[in-house]
This record gives C-alpha cells, sequence and structure tokens, in this order.
C-alpha cells in the first residue's frame, strides 16, 4: 500500500493528474486541478471561520460535489467531518448534533429550507454554528485564499464519524480513522481491480457509508472519474450508464431489482464492467435475474470496518450466494457463543480484524470494548465459511432493519410510537420486501378505551422520523407476546408477519 497521502483531505493527490475529468455533476466537468483548486477554498474559508483541530463538522446535503469539498476541505483542518441523512428530520439531527459533540453544520440551501428554520434559528435550535450552502456563501469561499495546508499529524487521528446502530439501541457514532478509510480504499482498489481509467457512478447515497468509500474516496484514491447522480431514478441511471460509459457500478439489492425490471429488452451496457452489490444480502433470484443483464457480484461490510471486507473477485471464481474471500490484510473468523472458532461449514457469528477497523465508538467505552472484543470486530451477523475461506452470510443476529441498504434501528421508531399518548406498549420488526430488502413493520397495543386510525400513527411518525423508517405497515393488536422476564419475543413476531 501507498504511504504518501498523510490524510484524506489529499487523497486525490495520490495519482493526480491536473487536467483529468474527476467529477461529473450534470452538465458540469471538473477537472482534478479544479478540485484541488475548490478545496484548498474550503479548507481556508472553514480555518477562516474557526473550524480545528477535534472540531466535529456535520456535512447534511444531498449528493453532490459540496459533499466531497466539504469533506476534503474539512478534514484538512485536523477537524471531524459528520456526515448525515438530509432526510433527517430536526429532532434526529438535533442528537446527532449533541452525542457528537459538533460545533459547526454545513448544510446544502435546499436542505435548510425542507427543514423549515432559517440559518440562525436552526443554529439556535442545535446550539452550533451553521452555514448555508447557498450561491452567496460559495461565492465566499470561492474568493478565500488557497494555502496548501493540511494540519493533520498523523494518519492515525480520527477524520470521520458515521452514524450507525453497532449492536443494538441509538444509533452510535464509529470513529474511523484516516488509516482505515485510506488502508479501505486501497484494499477495494486491490479487489474490484481498479485502475484510473475507471468511470465510477455515484448514486449511492455520499453520507452512507458505502458510497462515501467505494463512490467518493475509492475514485479519487485512484485518480479516477466519478459520476454523481443526485437521487436513484432507474430510466435516468441507464441513460447516465450508457451516456458516460460508466464501468463500475455500485448499488444495494433493491436498486438491480429495480433496474433489471426497467431496462428494454436487449439493452446492454458494452462498458461496464463491474457492478458491486452491498449494503445488505443479496437474494439468490435477484442475483441471477441481474446477471443476466449486468455484471454483478457480491460482497460483505459494515460501517464499523470502513466498510468493506468481503468481495467476490471479479476475474476469478464467483460463487453465487457467498459474499466471497476477505480483501487483503483482513482476517475472517467464524465463532461460536464463546468466541471458540469453528470449523468449515458451521454457522456462527462473524468475526473482522485488520487495519480497517474502527477506532471504537465515540464516548460508548462499554460497546466499543464489546464490540472490539479480544482485538476482533464482532459484527453481529451470523455466517459460515467453505474450504475456499468464501463467506456466506446466514441470518442478522442484531434486530437492525436495512430499507434499501440504508440502517433503521428499531428502538429509535419504538420509541417515537411511545410518545405517543394512545400508545401503550410497541415493537418494530423487520419483514422481507422484494422492492427495498426488508420493510418496517410496527406492532402495537393501544392504551385501554383508545382508539386510532393508522393515518394518525403515521403522522405521528412522519413529524419525527426519516420516511425510510417509517412502517409499512402497522399492526394493532391487543398484546405482546414476551418472556417470563419482561422481554418482547420478536421472534414470535416474525413468525406472525409471514402467516
Amino acid at each position: 500500500m501507498e504511504s504518501n497521502i498523510s490524510s484524506i483531505g489529499r487523497i486525490y493527490l495520490n495519482r493526480y493528474e491536473p487536467d483529468k475529468t474527476a467529477i461529473i455533476f450534470g452538465d458540469q466537468r471538473l477537472s482534478f486541478a479544479q478540485l484541488d483548486d475548490t478545496v484548498r477554498a474550503f479548507a481556508n474559508f472553514l480555518r477562516g471561520k474557526g473550524v480545528k483541530r477535534g472540531d466535529k463538522v456535520i456535512l447534511n446535503t444531498g449528493n453532490c460535489p459540496e459533499f466531497i469539498y466539504s469533506y476534503l476541505g474539512t478534514v484538512r483542518n485536523a477537524a471531524v467531518i459528520v456526515p448525515v441523512n438530509p432526510a433527517f428530520t430536526t429532532p434526529e439531527l438535533s442528537y446527532i448534533a449533541k452525542d457528537s459533540d459538533a460545533k459547526f453544520l454545513l448544510i446544502k440551501e435546499e436542505v435548510l429550507l425542507k427543514s423549515g428554520y432559517t440559518e440562525e434559528a436552526l443554529s439556535e435550535l442545535l446550539e452550533l454554528t451553521v452555514f448555508s450552502l447557498n450561491e452567496k456563501l460559495m461565492e465566499e469561499i470561492m474568493n478565500s485564499s488557497r494555502d496548501d495546508f493540511d494540519f493533520v499529524t498523523s494518519i492515525h487521528d480520527v477524520s470521520t464519524f458515521l452514524y450507525t446502530s453497532g449492536t443494538t439501541g441509538h444509533p452510535k457514532a464509529a470513529m474511523l480513522t484516516h488509516s482505515n478509510l485510506i488502508t479501505n480504499a486501497w484494499q477495494t482498489m486491490v479487489a474490484f481491480e481498479v485502475v484510473h481509467e475507471d468511470i465510477f457512478m455515484c448514486v449511492l447515497p455520499m453520507f452512507h457509508v458505502l458510497a462515501c468509500t467505494i463512490c467518493v474516496l475509492l475514485p479519487l484514491y485512484v485518480g479516477a472519474t466519478s459520476v454523481i447522480v443526485e437521487a436513484f431514478q432507474p430510466k435516468a441511471v441507464i441513460n447516465s450508464l450508457l451516456e458516460n460509459d460508466v464501468t463500475l457500478f455500485t448499488g444495494v439489492p433493491a436498486m438491480y431489482n429495480v433496474l433489471v425490471d426497467t431496462a428494454k429488452d436487449n439493452i446492454t451496457f458494452p462498458k461496464l464492467r463491474l457492478a458491486a452489490s452491498g449494503g445488505s444480502s443479496l437474494p439468490l433470484e435477484v442475483y441471477h435475474k441481474t446477471k443476466k443483464l449486468l455484471p454483478i457480484v457480491e460482497g460483505y461490510g459494515l460501517t464499523e470496518a470502513s466498510p468493506a471486507t468481503n468481495f467476490n473477485p471479479p476475474s476469478g471464481i464467483q460463487k453465487p450466494g457467498s459474499v466471497g474471500p476477505a480483501f487483503p490484510k483482513v482476517e475472517v473468523m467464524i465463532v461460536d457463543e464463546n468466541d471458540k472458532e469453528l470449523p468449515v461449514g458451521e454457522v456462527g457469528e462473524l468475526l473482522i480484524r485488520g487495519p480497517n477497523v474502527m477506532k471504537g465508538y465515540y464516548k460508548k467505552e462499554k460497546e466499543s470494548a464489546e464490540t472490539l472484543r479480544n482485538g476482533w470486530l464482532h459484527t453481529g451477523d451470523l455466517a459460515k465459511m467453505d474450504e475456499d475461506k468464501y463467506v456466506y452470510i446466514v441470518d442478522r443476529k442484531k434486530d437492525m432493519v436495512i430499507v434499501s441498504g440504508l440502517n433503521v434501528y428499531p428502538r429509535e421508531v419504538e420509541e417515537a410510537l411511545y410518545q405517543h399518548p394512545k400508545v401503550r406498549d410497541a415493537a418494530v420488526i423487520g419483514e422481507e420486501d422484494e422492492l427495498r430488502g426488508e420493510a418496517v413493520i410496527a406492532y402495537i397495543v393501544l392504551r385501554e378505551g383508545e382508539t386510532a386510525h393508522h393515518r394518525e400513527i403515521l403522522r405521528w411518525l412522519k413529524e419525527r422520523l426519516a420516511l425510510y423508517k417509517i412502517p409499512r405497515r402497522l399492526v394493532f393488536v391487543d398484546q405482546l407476546p414476551r418472556t417470563s422476564s419482561g422481554k418482547i419475543l420478536k421472534r414470535l413476531l416474525r413468525e406472525k408477519s409471514v402467516q
């Protein structure tokens, strides 16, 4: 692995070709020289506004070049970037702001307008400094100096907070270092057999770890071109794949399901050499259906590993149903409930060890120690391994629900339900969904004498949660099944949901 990069803020200088196209965004074409100029402007602007070493800076944009400028400009100041979902409601954003101890928020103007707050009002509410990335501010930024600095003194410093459930409970900030993310970019480059002539498409949400590393940092690290797409609209994606000669596409299973159904008969993608699938398990039916149209290959990862750890080799042996062997410098092990390694073919928890594994969860020492037990990252996923060291994900040990590749934490939805004055008890589970991978289902017990319509509960939730977290189905029941100790038996609810 090359080691001439001091931080993520300079990742694109690894194979720097000034005149080569770095970013395609709609009609915009930005060269690496223009990218470097803008990143310097952002870095100097943020420095002038007081951003310094260790400060937490929330980044709230959709898919756009400003995400990259903000990210790289922030970390050049040795600050920590905290990307968030632009679909978050204000209470959700407030939780992240408090939990991360953020001092600044960079927010796209369109996202701010949707929140219903002004820049000043949101700043007061969240108790931090808000910068709306509008036309006026962009003009100020581009008038900043271009001092070429990088205040990062160690690649082992934390650069990025990416929020995840970890094992259970409220979202936690996985602390990823410069080294974690740069290493994973290199590992993915090797596993995907990436060259600088490749053209990537970034349609996955850039705040998500899968897109952040594979669709943003990897092409920058390699010196490849990235086509940024604002949102997943299947016909537009198909046209962009063809018009921009995209060679490498990354998506979640739900995307492939829709792309195959949308594609016209006899359509081909002559330039596309790899369609990587991650975010959630790829159903074999979807794999086989997609393989007829796209060169799809499945892999595995999780936020705590920056994220990618396994992948079926594009030009090697591919085993449908598996997530492939481990990346370079990554070790995997299947263990029983006592962390004892299991023989080939036996199902147990998947453990991971390598230089891409996070430093820990921010301000969560107990959870960090439990997840990183004995030097291994405990994934919470059940898996098995064959004699060729290909890993097969069998089931989820966690209760987390994955909707179109996005994590939904049942407890977060349950707590929003409990806040409703008519709700006495609630339990949230995931249900298989052909389009989105999984869908959220809520079982609700109302208070005695109360009645409520589905629309009333859904309206309540939509004021408190992002849309992808909203249950697809509400089930009103008289009581929830529980153990003798009072724990809800979600297993029985899952069994009931498929009947």
